[in-house]
């Protein structure tokens, strides 16, 4: 009787659940149209506009065949391409192109930082499982990326291109958004004004920017209903101009129509392909986008209200020029209905205002991934969102984008100048996207060879014809993405560049372990009472700074940890798997490595006591399974480990050596010859920390105690203040790049350990130029 009570129980309180995931993801797709389709959505107000600028309508034919490319277009790359394909080649639910990356990155050694140890591949999110099917293929593949460095230095120059272009995009689309508004306003009320549309759309810009503080959850909540109410508005009139004037041009669903479109206008058509790709501006938001958001709501958003509603709003136009030919410079505002003309043109003022938010929230997520991949200079991020981490704000970038947008609609006062140069931004995006994509297909889905080929054919083909059509008015405006573009790559290829130079320079000049042994255990000066934190880049050997700390103080903490904090290419690292611990130097010595990796959507706001607190738990757990390890071992194998345990490794001279095993994983071991055993014991092994106290080992007693004592003598952190300079045999290039803009780069990103807010009267810095 209690299990047939008990079922329909269970049975109502999963439906419930179910109904509650569907709701919010209901709920999430509704705040989408506020923050990713907002460029989409506005894009009729000036398409067919600029379309029919370049190719007069003088037949049937112009009209169905700007339709059919239209209506075509949307439906292969946003529809196609992004909601069936690119969206599920998110990485842990972030999108990008640096999310891309960091999944190749992942399955493959690609990354210039070469730093990846074989623990990092036991975190849990990193999830390598490799099919069997296309398997060779895959690892073909594989060891041709790990073993060409140009194939490297090509990926990675091929991500930060597409990132600089993402960049450009939130450049440029507030201000062809404001600038169309402001200009049709001026049509409208103040013809003779001109002068009217800058001052009017920066007020807007300066109103928009102000808001981001707030939140990508707050402001797409405030923008859904507006826009939820556009796409309605577009959906509504397109389908009355349909029945109304002309629904034969549903005709233009026969893609035939773009031949002769083609064939009849020759040129003019290729020119009015810049136009054309208006249609889809903002369609990369929708993957750079997903950290906002999930993949769910943006396909269910996309499919069920913008693709019928935008389809509905082009056809409509279309059947009002079939009827009405000479409005095509002002098609949008001709084809609504009279009475409906002030709230509609209300309407659209609000939209394209909110039109901008996709991609500067993409710039958000896309500057982030980066930093956190070592690819752009370290910048404050503000995490707006306590359920979604993906939902971020980074004030720099956003007055820099403010400024940028402000500038751009000064010197561009024409919407048809800044479309030219949004297009190639748009598109250069795109194909990078697709290629990116195409390697993943290949590398990790390991798809069928054929469907992996006929992606990049079919959409690389349609991007590069639209490509071309938009680098037509590279002097017509073209030129600023590309401007925009070559500034973020140079910024970030020089940071990554001067990264990896200094991060091999701090490998060459480790400290020798038999220098170690030769100081002995007071390392050359007095041990007093504390926890001294050095903090490095370094995840194997002792780094040359601790000499210099060694030379210039009089004495040292009795306990030093060397602390890496280390960022993985997975989006989120857990807690659990947080810290690898490592001895160095015997045990006298009361020397430690400490690895923290984070995921590049990990949230770093502990303060320096939490961060201290956690650091020394995590440490006295691994003491206490180091000695666990230990007596298994004498037990087990009857073994001496005395010897083992004293003279435990990490060594300048030990390239290969790694931090084995993950604090408190305890289902992995991996054993390292020379060293003392730090690997997690097997899940029928590992005895819980009572089954041994402190008092059965008295050296494990004695080094508690004594960790003890210097945590409640305090932390002191240890950190570099480090000069990068060229050796004074480096071209001249390199001596440019290096001493004058790598060096203004790490002198105006923020501080390493900013995050962790360290009181300053804890903190010692010691001065050390790296010759690079």
């Amino acid at each position: 009787m209690r299990v047939r009570v008990q079922l329909p129980l269970l049975s109502c309180v999963l439906l419930l659940y179910q109904d509650i995931s569907t709701w919010a993801t209901v709920a999430l797709a509704f705040q989408t149209l506020g923050v990713v389709y907002g460029d989409m959505g506005t894009s009729p107000l000036y398409v067919f506009t600029d379309v029919f600028s370049k190719v007069p309508i003088e037949s049937e034919v112009d009209v169905l065949g700007a339709l059919s490319t239209v209506m075509y277009t949307i439906a292969l790359i946003p529809l196609a391409k992004y909601v069936f394909v690119v969206l599920k080649a998110n990485d842990n639910g972030e999108g990008g192109t640096f999310a891309l990356y960091s999944l190749i990155a992942r399955y493959a050694k690609v990354s210039m930082l070469p730093n990846r140890q074989p623990a990092d591949e036991l975190i849990s999110s990193f999830k390598l499982k490799l099919p069997t099917p296309e398997l060779e293929r895959a690892l073909h593949i594989k060891e041709i990326l790990e073993t060409r460095r140009f194939l490297k230095t090509l990926l990675l120059l091929l991500v930060l291109m597409g990132t600089s272009m993402v960049i450009g995009d939130g450049i440029l689309t507030p201000a062809i958004s404001k600038n169309d508004l402001i200009t049709k306003m001026t049509i409208i009320w103040m013809p003779m004004v001109a002068d009217a549309v800058v001052s009017v759309s920066i007020v807007i810009l300066l109103a928009l920017f102000g808001i981001q503080q707030f939140g990508t959850g707050k402001v797409g909540f405030m923008f859904a209903p507006i826009l939820a109410l556009w796409f309605f508005s577009l959906g509504a009139i397109g389908l009355y101009n349909l029945v109304t004037y002309d629904i034969s041009v549903l005709r233009a669903l026969n893609p035939a129509y773009i031949y002769f479109f083609f064939q009849k206008n020759g040129v003019a058509a290729w020119s009015a392909l810049g136009g054309c790709v208006l249609c889809i501006t903002g369609a990369e938001a929708m993957f750079a986008d997903l950290g906002h958001f999930s993949v769910k709501a943006i396909q269910i958003a996309f499919t069920f209200v913008v693709f019928p509603c935008l389809l509905l709003a082009y056809l409509g136009q279309a059947a009002y020029l079939m009827k009405h030919p000479d409005s095509a410079s002002r098609i949008f505002y001709n084809s609504v209905p009279e009475s409906l003309f002030w709230p509609v043109f209300i309407l659209a003022s609000f939209a394209a205002m909110i039109a901008s938010q996709a991609m500067i929230s993409a710039t958000f997520s896309c500057v982030k991934q980066s930093m956190a991949l070592g690819c752009f200079p370290r910048l404050k991020i503000i995490h707006t969102s306590r359920k979604r981490m993906g939902q971020i704000y980074i004030p720099v970038i956003n007055y820099f984008l403010m400024t940028m947008c402000i500038i751009v609609v000064a010197i561009f006062r024409s919407t048809t100048d800044i479309a030219n140069a949004y297009g190639i931004a748009e598109v250069g995006v795109m194909i990078v996207t697709t290629t990116l994509v195409t390697l993943v297909m290949l590398l990790i889905w390991q798809t069928n060879l054929v469907l992996a080929f006929l992606f990049p054919l079919v959409f690389g083909s349609i991007e590069l014809i639209y490509l071309s059509a938009v680098l037509s008015k590279l002097l017509e405006g073209g030129w600023l993405p590309l401007a925009f573009a070559s500034f973020f790559l140079c910024v970030m290829y020089i940071w990554n560049y001067g990264s990896v130079l200094k991060y091999q320079s701090e490998v060459r000049e480790k400290i020798s372990m038999d220098l170690m042994h030769d100081l002995g255990s007071n390392l050359g000066t007095v041990r007093v009472p504390g926890i001294g934190l050095l903090y490095n880049e370094l995840v194997t050997g002792i780094p040359s700074i601790f000499g210099q700390y060694l030379l210039s103080l009089p004495a040292i903490q009795s306990t030093i940890v060397f602390v890496c904090i280390k960022y993985v290419p997975v989006p989120v690292v857990p807690q659990e798997e947080r810290f690898l611990f490592r001895r160095v130097c015997p045990k006298d010595y009361h020397m430690f490595r400490c690895v923290a990796r984070y995921g590049y959507k990990d949230v770093r706001k502990e303060n320096h006591q939490a961060f201290e607190q956690l650091l020394v738990e995590s440490l006295e757990k691994f003491l206490r399974r180091e000695a666990q390890d230990l007596a298994l071992e004498r037990d087990l194998n009857d073994f001496d480990m005395d010897s083992v345990s004293v003279t435990g490794d990490d060594g300048a001279g030990a390239g290969t050596d790694d931090l084995r095993t993950p604090l408190l994983m305890n289902d992995q071991r991996r054993e390292e010859p020379g060293a003392s055993s730090q690997a997690a014991a097997p899940m029928g092994l590992l005895l819980p920390s009572s089954v041994m106290s402190s008092d059965e080992d008295p050296s494990l007693e004695y080094e508690l105690s004594a960790l003890r004592e210097a945590m409640e003598s305090g932390f002191t952190y240890l950190l570099a203040h480090g000069d990068v300079r060229a050796k004074k045999e480096s071209f001249f290039l390199k001596k440019l790049v290096i001493n004058y803009f790598y060096a203004f780069l790490r002198k105006n990103c923020r501080a390493g350990a900013a995050n962790l807010k360290v009181p300053h009267m804890n903190i010692l810095q010691v001065g050390m130029t790296y010759m690079v």
